[in-house]
C-alpha cells in the first residue's frame, strides 16, 4: 500500500512538473537530466548505501552546475543538460555493470525500504508545495524574464528552485521507471494535457490526472502480466497522447 501511495505522489509531483518543462520546451531535457543519476546509483552502491540517497545527490548537484554554468556560459538549458547527460552517462556506464545497471536504467520492483518511503513523502511535499504556491511566478518568469525583474522576482533564485524541483522528482520515480523512463511520465501526460487543456489551470490538473491514471494503470497490469512496472506506465501514457489526436 505505501508503495502505490508513493507512486501515485510520485505521479502528481510528476504531472506538475512537467507542464513547466513542456512549456519551456525542455521536453528532452527530462530525459536527459535523468541520466545524472547513474553515477550517484553507482557510488552508492560501491559504498553499501541505498542507491536513491546516491542518485538524488548526483541530481542535486547536476541541477546546482547546469544552473551556475547556464548563467556564466550565455547557452540555452537543454544545451548544458545535453553535455552533463554525456558525462553522466559515461562514468555511470563505467561504474555500473549487470543487474544493478539494468535496474538503474528501468526501475525495480523490491519492496521500498522505511528511508525510501521517508525520503519520497518529503520529496513529493516539497515538490508539489513549490509549484503550486510559485506557478504565477513560474509562468512570468517563462513568458518574459525582463518582466519577471520588473515585477520583483529573483528570476536566478526561482530558476534554481525550479531545477532543484525538477531533479528532485526525476529522483522521485528512479524506483519505479529507472532513468531511462522517468523522463517519459515527466513529458507525456504534460504534452497530452497541453493539447486538451484551454488554460493553465487545466492543463495541472489534467496532467496530474494523467500521470495518476497511467501509473496505477501500469503498476496493475504490471502485477498482473508479472512485468516490470516502468515499461507500462509509459506504454499507458503513451496510448492516452496518442488518443488525445481524436480530439481536434
Amino acid at each position: 500500500m505505501s508503495s502505490l501511495l508513493l507512486s501515485i505522489s510520485m505521479a502528481v509531483a510528476a504531472g506538475l512538473v512537467g507542464c513547466f518543462i513542456v512549456m519551456r520546451r525542455m521536453a528532452l531535457a527530462a530525459d536527459a537530466l535523468s541520466h545524472v543519476a547513474l553515477p550517484g546509483i553507482g557510488v552508492a552502491l560501491a559504498l553499501h548505501l541505498n542507491p536513491i540517497f546516491g542518485a538524488f545527490a548526483m541530481l542535486f548537484f547536476g541541477a546546482l552546475l547546469v544552473w551556475a554554468v547556464e548563467g556564466k556560459a550565455r547557452v540555452g538549458t537543454e544545451t548544458v543538460i545535453g553535455v552533463l547527460f554525456s558525462a553522466a552517462l559515461a562514468i555511470g556506464s563505467i561504474t555500473m555493470t549487470g543487474a544493478d545497471l539494468i535496474d538503474a536504467l528501468f526501475g525495480g520492483a523490491e519492496r521500498l525500504s522505511r528511508p525510501e518511503i521517508l525520503f519520497g513523502a518529503v520529496a513529493t511535499t516539497l515538490v508539489i508545495s513549490f509549484v503550486v504556491t510559485q506557478r504565477n511566478r513560474l509562468v512570468i518568469m517563462l513568458v518574459s524574464p525582463d518582466v519577471a525583474r520588473t515585477a520583483g522576482i529573483n528570476v536566478r533564485l526561482l530558476n534554481l528552485l525550479y531545477l532543484e524541483a525538477f531533479a528532485l522528482t526525476i529522483a522521485l520515480g528512479l524506483r519505479f521507471l529507472g532513468v531511462l523512463l522517468m523522463g517519459a511520465l515527466i513529458i507525456i501526460p504534460a504534452a497530452t494535457a497541453k493539447r486538451l487543456a484551454r488554460n493553465l489551470t487545466g492543463m495541472l490538473l489534467i496532467a496530474v490526472v494523467l500521470a495518476v491514471v497511467s501509473t496505477v494503470a501500469g503498476s496493475w497490469m504490471a502485477f498482473r502480466l508479472h512485468r516490470e512496472t516502468g515499461p507500462l506506465i509509459v506504454i499507458v501514457a503513451t496510448c492516452i497522447f496518442l488518443l488525445s489526436f481524436v480530439r481536434r
